[in-house]
């Protein structure tokens, strides 16, 4: 019963009592007087709160038994379903002058828009719906939109880099500036990483742009992380896969991060992604794009596309402490590669050289990187590191632990042998090593 969705008890007959639902404009008075929507509640919220959109976007919680009088202003009319605004919208003019911009979205805060009748958030399908969202974008590019599919970013699986992957090669000859991805932002760096080497020297470039404010809040970062997005395609004449969104709080500054160097360094602030042990590719001030990193991106001057993968890849984050029998499954279960997420320089206990020892003799992929922010992995300096080497681990460098586990994925899925594998994960392809 999407109308009370969420509201049980005490705030369920309160809601019926004073004939007011889920979606409907309302003026309450308690404490103060408040103005905004009823929003629907979590599944296993209390019975003692009303959930109110003010007008800045913001939700808040009214205690019923603090409320004095509510009234209904007006109905809010239901969002019209996907197909419905497909059929009712208006055409867009192109300027044949501007540059054309693909925006395919996978889903995620930045794709999406909030019907307040039921709670449930939509995908953005169309060019018209987003040059009507964020009105700059038709004065800088033609944007055209297109749905892969649309999952949480915890919900993006390795089959879905496929498909991603498949339908970027689509594009690989087309005349498109280049290429947006909207995408959730918890697992976005893990996508940018499979797609910097399935697709290594693509010819244009493909920016993954997220959100993490949902564009009805007055602080949401989306339409200013999409418009930085289109003026870095449109103006950075390089090629490459990069993180497009907010360098910090400040909103003029928008942050161009390679796909094989960033992470997602914070849960809930604007600026939540960073460039590990580097400073940003591009910065974005206004109109102005500043390079910052020096020298070649991209090993692969080619289209290189190669779109297979493996997941039977582990990433082993060890600790005091750690149950080395826990590898012995790993083993057990015939997986192709460990990566090793090991302490300071790459080390792991004594107790787990005897299953070490067992993965290399059956002919198992073994990468150390480091749990250490920045830094890379020296395994010569101490007699731990150097008995690691001898029983077949192989130091990565600087890679990231998370773009080592995608990049094992993708070198076991584009390989016959192990030797093919270790060849492909130390070739420096995007710069997931840095200089």
């Amino acid at each position: 019963m999407s109308e009370f969705r969420g509201y049980v008890g005490k705030s369920l007959e309160f809601l019926k009592t004073n004939k007011i639902g889920v979606g409907d404009s309302v003026k309450i008075l308690a404490d103060l007087t408040y103005l905004g929507i009823i929003m629907p509640r979590y599944e296993h919220s209390d019975d003692k709160h009303l959930v109110l959109k003010l007008k800045s976007g913001y939700n808040i919680g009214l205690e019923i038994e603090k409320i004095e009088k509510i009234e209904k202003i007006e109905k809010i009319e239901k969002i019209s379903s996907p197909e419905k605004s497909i059929d009712k919208k208006e055409s867009l003019e192109k300027n044949p002058t501007l540059p054309k911009i693909l925006l395919l979205s996978t889903g995620g805060t930045i794709a999406s828009k909030v019907d307040y009748r039921t709670g449930a958030v939509t995908p953005v399908l169309t060019a018209e719906e987003l040059n009507s969202s964020v009105p700059e974008l038709a004065k800088m590019a033609n944007v055209d939109a297109e749905v892969l599919f649309s999952e949480y970013s915890e919900n993006i699986m390795p089959e879905h880099w496929i498909k991603i992957a498949e339908k970027l090669k689509e594009y690989s000859n087309s005349n498109y500036s280049g290429i947006i991805i909207a995408h959730g932002t918890d697992t976005m760096h893990y996508t940018s990483s499979f797609l910097s080497f399935a697709l290594a020297g693509f010819p244009i470039p493909i920016a993954l742009v997220g959100s993490q404010r949902s564009s009805d809040r007055a602080s949401s970062d989306a339409a200013l992380n999409l418009i930085g997005a289109i003026k870095f395609l449109v103006n950075c004449k390089t090629n490459g896969v990069y993180i497009v969104m907010h360098k910090d709080e400040n909103d003029e500054t928008v942050a161009c991060h390679m796909g094989t160097r960033v992470r997602k360094s914070h849960t809930s602030k604007r600026g939540a992604f960073q460039t590990i042990g580097d400073n940003p590719a591009f910065i974005i001030v206004n109109d102005q794009i500043h390079r910052n990193m020096k020298g070649d991106f991209f090993k692969v001057k080619e289209f290189w596309p190669r779109i297979n993968l493996n997941t039977k890849v582990a990433l082993v984050k060890y600790h005091p402490g750690y149950d080395s029998n826990l590898l012995g499954k790993i083993i057990e279960m015939n997986y192709g590669g460990i990566i090793f997420e090991g302490t300071g320089l790459g080390h792991i206990g004594k107790t787990m050289y005897d299953n070490v020892k067992k993965a290399n003799e059956k002919g198992i992929f073994l990468g150390m990187t480091s749990q250490c922010i920045d830094g890379r992995v020296r395994m010569t300096v101490y007699e731990s590191g150097r008995d690691l080497l001898n029983l077949g681990i192989i130091p990565l460098e600087n890679m990231i632990p998370e773009v080592a586990l995608v990049k094992a994925m993708w070198a076991l899925g584009n390989s016959k042998t192990l030797e093919d594998v270790k060849q492909l994960m130390l070739l420096n392809i995007a710069s997931e090593i840095s200089e």
